[in-house]
C-alpha cells in the first residue's frame, strides 16, 4: 500500500492509500489545503485538529451547495422531459389555410386569358 506525503495548511502528513489512488488522494488533499490556507490566512495559525475540522466543514458546505444545485438541475431536467413527452404525445394542431375553390377557378380563368392575350400578341407580331 503506497504512502503519499500531502501538505495541508502548511503541515505535512503521511497518508496510505490503495495502489493507483495516489492522484485522487493528492487532488482531495489539494482541495483541503486550499480551504485550510484560506482559514489560516484569515485567522492565523490554529491547532491542527481545529484547522482540519474547519477546512473539512468548509468543503462539506461547498459539497452541500453543489448537491442542492444538482438536485435543482435534475428537477428542471425532469420537468423539461415531461413537457417534451407531453408535446410528443399531443402535438400542436397546425392548420393550413385552404384556398377557396372560387379563387382557384378565378385564377385559372385569369391564367387562360393571359395565355390567350400572349398568343394574340405573338400572332400579330
Amino acid at each position: 500500500m503506497p504512502e503519499v506525503k500531502i501538505t495541508i495548511g502548511g503541515r505535512t502528513f503521511d497518508v496510505a492509500c490503495q495502489e493507483g489512488e495516489e492522484h485522487f488522494l493528492q487532488s482531495a488533499a489539494a482541495m483541503l489545503d486550499a480551504e485550510a490556507s484560506t482559514i489560516t490566512g484569515q485567522i492565523g495559525r490554529l491547532p491542527e485538529a481545529k484547522m482540519l475540522l474547519m477546512a473539512g466543514l468548509m468543503l462539506a458546505d461547498k459539497a452541500a451547495s453543489v448537491d442542492d444545485e444538482n438536485r435543482t438541475v435534475k428537477q428542471r431536467i425532469a420537468a423539461l422531459e415531461a413537457e417534451l413527452a407531453e408535446a410528443r404525445a399531443n402535438p400542436a394542431r397546425v392548420e393550413v389555410p385552404v384556398i377557396p375553390s372560387e379563387i382557384s377557378d378565378t385564377m385559372a380563368e385569369l391564367a387562360a386569358r393571359a395565355e390567350a392575350l400572349a398568343d394574340t400578341i405573338e400572332e400579330s407580331a
